[in-house]
């Protein structure tokens, strides 16, 4: 082993929220968030349930994972949503990388900016395979980090002629839609949402921002918020995909409130359409929904792109350890 290995074997790499953020290009995620689901699916790479500890106006969730010979990680991440009227950030967290063959801490890097970048590369995944030929109006709900990350990542697996933003704070939808030239701002949820071709709900309601029946046929939908986003009619009459089918038998904060109840057979895992062991749209007039809940290999495989690449642009603060 040379000098240079022993002292990297000595010290953690710290990545502070801005250097993760200049070396985190969506469209680069695709194939390694890609490939961690169709892992996930295959049965090769392990991601527990997310567990989470209530705090008194939020929570944390930890998500452990491990992709073989690739990447061992755990994330912690809190989510505070009334953060977000003050000004702050309603999801905030570290990722911890440790190496995969003999455990030793690698890096502890910033998770704001990696988990929207993420939960839009697994939301653009679904977009590439889920969607219907000749889609043509994109649509976005929200007008935080998530809605903002949709905006950007979205758009590069799918042509569209059409970008629309609502929100329930339309003086914020106005200053992120100024961010995307093309973004048209309705002034309801109701009126962006009918006529789309996708739907992408990036909200933290309690309550449902889109109903069944301003749904277009042939629609994709897709749902990353805590809350439920969607209506109960929507879920009843469309195919469902779900990064894990956990998302249908577990409780939150690991499952999604709105899918509870539902057959878990009847969703299809988005690692298995990827893989082809499963078909995603059955016909150019059904209704697709893709709930995210989030899995912890994502964030591993996420976490070692974004270590590979600070290492070789010599990125962050090293500490001994």
């Amino acid at each position: 082993m040379t000098q240079d290995r022993r002292r990297a074997d000595t010290h953690l790499l710290i990545l502070s929220g801005d250097d993760v953020a200049s070396v985190l290009s969506g469209p680069q995620l695709l194939e390694p968030v890609a490939e961690a689901l169709v892992s996930y699916s295959a049965g090769t790479a392990v991601s527990p349930p997310r567990a989470g500890a209530p705090a008194k106006r939020g929570w944390l969730g930890a998500m452990p994972a491990y992709l073989p010979e690739l990447a061992l990680a755990a994330k912690l991440i809190t989510v505070f949503p009334a953060n977000t009227a003050k000004g702050q950030p309603s999801h905030q967290g570290i990722v911890a990388l440790f190496d995969h063959e003999d455990g030793r801490p690698l890096c502890v890097m910033d998770a704001r900016h990696l988990t929207a970048v993420r939960t839009a590369a697994v939301s653009a995944l679904s977009v590439r395979e889920l969607t219907r030929p000749g889609a043509r109006v994109l649509t976005v709900l929200g007008s935080g980090e998530q809605a903002r990350s949709h905006l950007q990542l979205v758009p590069t697996v799918r042509e569209f002629a059409e970008l629309r933003l609502a929100a329930r704070n339309q003086e914020r939808a106005q200053r992120l839609a100024e961010e995307f030239p093309d973004c048209q701002v309705f002034a309801s949820f109701e009126a962006a949402v009918r006529g789309a071709d996708v739907v992408l709900c990036c909200t933290d309601s309690p309550e449902p921002v889109v109903r069944l029946s301003w749904l277009s046929k042939g629609v994709h939908l897709v749902s990353v918020g805590m809350g439920p986003e969607v209506d109960e009619y929507t879920l009843r009459e469309a195919h469902l995909f779900v990064e894990w089918r956990g998302a249908v038998t577990s409780p939150p904060p690991a499952g999604a409130a709105e899918l509870q109840g539902l057959n878990p057979e009847a969703a299809t895992e988005l690692g298995e359409v990827l893989a082809g062991t499963q078909p995603g749209r059955l016909s150019a007039e059904e209704v697709t929904v893709f709930k995210s809940t989030g899995l912890g290999v994502e964030d591993a495989a996420v976490a070692r792109t974004v270590y590979a690449a600070a290492l070789s642009q010599r990125l962050g603060a090293r500490v001994a350890w």
